[in-house]
């Protein structure tokens, strides 16, 4: 299996009037969003699912990728690091899973996943984190594949 985090790219910080899963993407998060949507174009496999937060973010995030995606409730603004997995169905699915989600969530779920304890990793805004699962020895690993982040990639 292979499971994909990516962070929503940067928004509009909160001004007190605005409900948090309201905040929409600045014109950078909307470049960011463009620029990641483009080299996942190229890299995601063909079996996949596609799983997003309902909040606003996230959800113009996915709209760059132009692929059909599910908005999942669970996956948003305070979902654990568990629920993250549950609804991915880590380890055992068949084929990718793509989450477009939150900090601190997210940067839970890579540190669960590679050190075996949750902690408080940064994921940037608009970054991916992609792993593959394995079984080495009767035990399944996590794999880091690759962690791309927007000023990485050219225009």
């Amino acid at each position: 299996m292979d499971l994909i985090l990516w962070r929503h790219a940067e928004a509009e910080e909160s001004d007190g009037t605005l409900s948090d899963d309201k905040r929409r993407l600045t014109p950078r998060g909307e470049k960011q969003a463009k620029q990641v949507a483009r080299w996942l174009h190229q890299h995601l496999p063909r079996k996949r699912k596609i799983l997003v937060s309902p909040a606003e973010r996230t959800q113009q995030t996915a709209y760059a990728l132009e692929l059909s995606h599910e908005i999942e409730p669970r996956l948003g603004i305070g979902a654990s690091a568990k629920d993250v997995l549950s609804v991915a169905g880590w380890p055992a699915r068949n084929g990718a899973v793509l989450v477009i989600g939150h900090q601190p969530t997210l940067g839970r779920v890579a540190a669960l996943l590679l050190g075996g304890a949750e902690a408080d990793w940064s994921v940037k805004k608009g970054g991916v984190w992609w792993f593959s699962s394995r079984v080495r020895n009767g035990e399944t690993q996590a794999v880091l594949r690759a962690v791309l982040n927007p000023d990485l990639l050219s225009e």
